[in-house]
């Protein structure tokens, strides 16, 4: 059924939002203030689903998506929206959330961080699939509306050299013999490799090893193999098993780590970010600083060359040990350390038992910190840290738990921005400051340090 509607805003999901009679109405591909031709394709008691069918008033921020996989494929949601509007609307989203979750209005919008639109994906997971009545192969990511992967042989937010591998990765499963039992492809983009982990569900045999070093040798990638779960991924030549890394080079710092390993997928992004983080951190050389949910030390070791002392935890015993022994290679095992542990399930008396800290910043996965909030707002004036900076990929979370550390932990909520680390996708990635203030304040930020930055490819 096809109705005429006005949209209203925009949710979390890249969805114009639309009323009727009370009810919401959640519209594919709308942008506020536009109306519509929408056909409602799902109801529910307290919403409805519609795609929008026509544009009958257009909104000025609408443009034309260059990538022609759009509307089919589900790996972007917002191309027919200007990118400028993009990190606007996300923003609206963090404030929105920081309103409606935490009753806190942010008192200083930190300047969004964005860069290049496009070729920006250097992570990224390819679906695999052979379509047995079609002869063929299908490589990219699902459809945005199902279970099936969307027939493309080229996506503009991939590096062009996987955007164009894309049909012979095609050409390539379909030759072996195992072409039935390879569900997925995993692309890591470094900066001296490209990766590509085979997810094989049946062993390959001699001739399929044979297929995969012809395609390596012929476009300048390294096969990793993946047999059963992530644990089991491995080179499948020897050589390769150490090339894979990011730089950091305003720290000087060269990040190793395996396919399998969490890294952000926007590298341009991702040294902007801990660039930003660490100023509004304002570490001193004799602070003594936690970084909570750590990974393979992104944050921790670009803190260990400002502070004096970092405590990393993580919940992933690989990612601690992976710090650990890049601390080393830098000769920062003196100053930064790293401990495995399971932040969803701590509690103050573990936390006081870390000692006191004089910064923390915490950058947990989508589900939050809301454990680890809770132990700051039980610890007493004295023992909380001074600045705590979270970096979220989840707006509503970070909310929730400035709820906690604002409402019952006597922190303030000082300033906070997002980061379009994905571009063209309803993915929200954001920062906040917050405070707490015993005896003198600690100096305040100057205007420089937190000023807008576009992140340039050079």
């Amino acid at each position: 059924m096809s109705e005429v509607l006005t949209i209203e805003s925009m949710d979390l999901e890249a969805r114009g939002v639309a009323r009727r009679d009370g009810k919401t109405i959640f519209v594919v591909g709308a942008l506020p203030g536009e109306k519509v031709l929408a056909n409602v394709y799902r109801k529910k008691p307290s919403y409805e689903l519609a795609f929008a069918e026509k544009i009958l008033e257009p909104s000025s921020l609408r443009v034309e998506p260059p990538c022609p996989n759009y509307g089919m494929c589900g790996g972007c949601a917002m191309q027919h929206l200007d990118p400028s509007a993009q990190v606007a609307i996300k923003q609206r989203a963090l404030e929105d959330c920081f309103k409606h979750i935490a009753k806190l209005k942010i008192p200083q919008i930190l300047p969004a961080i964005y860069g290049p639109s496009w070729q920006y994906r250097y992570r990224a997971r390819l679906s695999v699939r052979y379509v047995i009545k079609k002869g063929t192969v299908l490589v990219g990511f699902r459809e945005r509306k199902g279970r099936y992967i969307a027939d493309m042989t080229e996506c503009l937010v991939l590096p062009k050299k996987v955007s164009d591998m894309l049909a012979p990765l095609r050409q390539l499963i379909a030759s072996l013999t195992v072409k039935e039992r390879v569900p997925q492809i995993e692309v890591a983009v470094g900066d001296e490799s490209l990766v590509l982990v085979l997810r094989h569900l049946d062993p390959l045999i001699a001739e399929d090893i044979t297929n995969l070093r012809q395609f390596a040798l012929e476009h300048g990638i390294s096969w990793w193999l993946q047999p059963e779960g992530p644990e089991s991924v491995y080179a499948l030549e020897p050589e390769d098993e150490d090339r894979l890394a990011y730089g950091l080079p305003q720290f000087d710092l060269r990040m190793g780590y395996k396919p399998a390993d969490f890294t952000q997928v926007n590298p341009l992004i991702n040294r902007a970010m801990i660039a930003k983080a660490l100023s509004l951190l304002a570490v001193e050389p004799e602070d003594r600083v936690a970084d909570l949910f750590c990974g393979l030390g992104n944050f921790s070791l670009p803190l260990a060359t400002q502070a004096k002392e970092v405590v990393g935890i993580e919940g992933s015993a690989t990612l601690t040990a992976r710090a650990t022994e890049a601390a080393r290679a830098h000769g920062l095992e003196d100053t930064a350390t790293f401990s495995t542990l399971n932040l969803f399930e701590v509690d103050v008396e573990w936390l006081r038992a870390l000692g006191y800290f004089d910064r923390m910043l915490i950058d947990p996965p989508r589900d939050g910190a809301m454990a680890v909030c809770t132990a700051l707002a039980a610890l007493s004036a004295e023992e909380r840290p001074k600045r705590i900076v979270y970096v979220s990929c989840s707006p509503s979370t970070l909310a929730r738990d400035a709820d906690i550390l604002v409402h019952q932990g006597g922190y303030r909520l000082i300033s906070a921005g997002v980061i379009n680390m994905f571009p063209h996708t309803a993915h929200v990635e954001s920062i906040a400051v917050f405070e707490y203030h015993l005896g003198d304040p600690i100096p305040e930020l100057k205007v420089e340090e937190v000023e807008e930055e576009e992140v340039v490819i050079v």
